[in-house]
């Protein structure tokens, strides 16, 4: 960033829905006076990105005047699997000099893009008593074309770009600023659940040690009642927020569900080449009998909702645990686990976690510890944590 702001709003652009908060100083606290959302024109945005830049870029301003949001200058993350790429390396401790050229090299050996002008970036982190021969460093690759393309949707709707972001280090400014003495020195998994992926980020400390999205998201969910109860998809969506969740006792349901200690999905590599790492094969486990579960909530049709959700659920719990276990296979650890985005408005999914993972688990609250202005007031953890991406983006003021 060229200059140090006192204002800026920080835009989370998602394949359903657009969300923007603006953050100002008040001397050198943060307050939050801004936020708003407004769905995503159709067809607009994807997995690779913007498409759409003028529709997006209107939708964008309409939302900029409607909440208030006054900042002349905008921090938006660049998201999606095809648009950019988040690593977390382990090299030797280096002077600079060494640091650039070997993330030089990094960087040209790890472009997964079909275009080959891309924009790139890299932070390291300083080197700690316990490992001091190497260095963390998180690398982030973008096509030029994305990147373009964002930078123009911004100016369609009045703004300056003032900084391109990622999701993961977003995530990370808000942990450092809203975690408090619960996250001291405990590895932290972030599941940042989406309309059409889940990023399950790991952090200890303000530092980014792994990053990982999975194309598992609410959308799965919304298509999985569609074709179960034979409705359209504006039906599902609306049944889903209506009447889905998943009860207590749901991690018993399924072996899927059922913490074994690994054994039902072994540590493996997330990230390898699908066609370099041989399929590892579980032993099989003889499911627990399932214990009682609780009746299911009134106007949910006797759980039609929860069974037609329940494969896609045991789906995303399995991708959590892969990643944890992964995680783990490598050294690490993690103390907790907190859940956010659009996707964690699904009533229980915070409680299934828990149970099948054996670890603290909670709704992010992205507002915790941050002050308010403007016409911002403080709701429940549920309603604020979809904006837990753009206020991260508009905290990059305050670092």
């Amino acid at each position: 960033m060229a200059k140090k702001l006192s204002s800026a709003i920080g835009v989370d652009i998602g394949s359903q829905a657009i969300k923007v908060a603006e953050v100002r100083l008040q001397g050198t606290a943060p307050s939050v006076t801004a936020l708003g959302t407004v769905p995503t024109p159709v067809g607009a945005v994807d997995h690779v990105g913007v498409h759409d830049p003028d529709a997006v870029g209107a939708a964008l301003k309409g939302l900029f005047g409607s909440a208030g949001a006054g900042s002349p200058d905008v921090v938006v993350s660049i998201a999606g699997q095809g648009a950019v790429l988040v690593r977390t390396l382990e090299v030797p401790n280096m002077s600079d000099s060494e640091l650039k050229q070997h993330m030089d090299w990094e960087i040209t050996r790890n472009i997964p893009f079909a275009e080959s002008t891309v924009v790139s970036d890299y932070k390291a982190f300083s080197v700690t008593a316990d490992n001091p021969q190497n260095m963390d460093v998180v690398m982030a690759i973008a096509p030029q074309s994305a990147v373009d393309t964002l930078v123009q949707t911004i100016k369609k709707a009045g703004k300056k770009p003032a900084a391109i972001d990622v999701e993961p280090l977003g995530i990370a400014r808000l942990l450092a600023l809203t975690g408090g003495p619960a996250y001291e020195g405990k590895s932290v998994c972030v599941v940042h659940v989406g309309h059409a992926s889940t990023a399950i980020n790991i952090y200890k400390d303000g530092k980014l040690l792994m990053p990982r999205t999975v194309p598992v998201g609410g959308e799965m969910t919304t298509r999985a009642i569609s074709e179960s109860l034979g409705v359209t998809i504006e039906e599902a969506e609306a049944t889903k927020r209506a009447e889905a969740h998943i009860p207590a006792g749901a991690a018993s349901l399924t072996p899927a569900f059922e913490d074994q200690g690994g054994e039902s999905f072994a540590p493996y590599n997330p990230f390898a080449d699908p066609d370099e790492v041989a399929p590892v094969t579980p032993e099989p486990v003889a499911p627990a009998p399932p214990e009682p579960v609780a009746p299911a909530p009134a106007g949910d049709g006797g759980g039609r909702v929860f069974h037609a959700i329940a494969p896609v659920v045991d789906e995303f719990v399995a991708e959590v645990r892969r990643s944890i276990d992964y995680f783990r296979s490598k050294g690490g650890d993690v103390d907790l686990i907190v859940v956010t985005g659009g996707g964690a408005k699904l009533k229980g999914l915070d409680g299934l976690l828990q149970d099948a993972l054996g670890l603290p688990t909670s709704i992010l609250d992205p507002l915790r510890g941050l002050q308010t202005g403007g016409s911002v007031t403080a709701g429940s953890p549920e309603v604020n944590t979809e904006y837990t991406v753009a206020i991260g983006n508009a905290l990059h003021i305050a670092f």
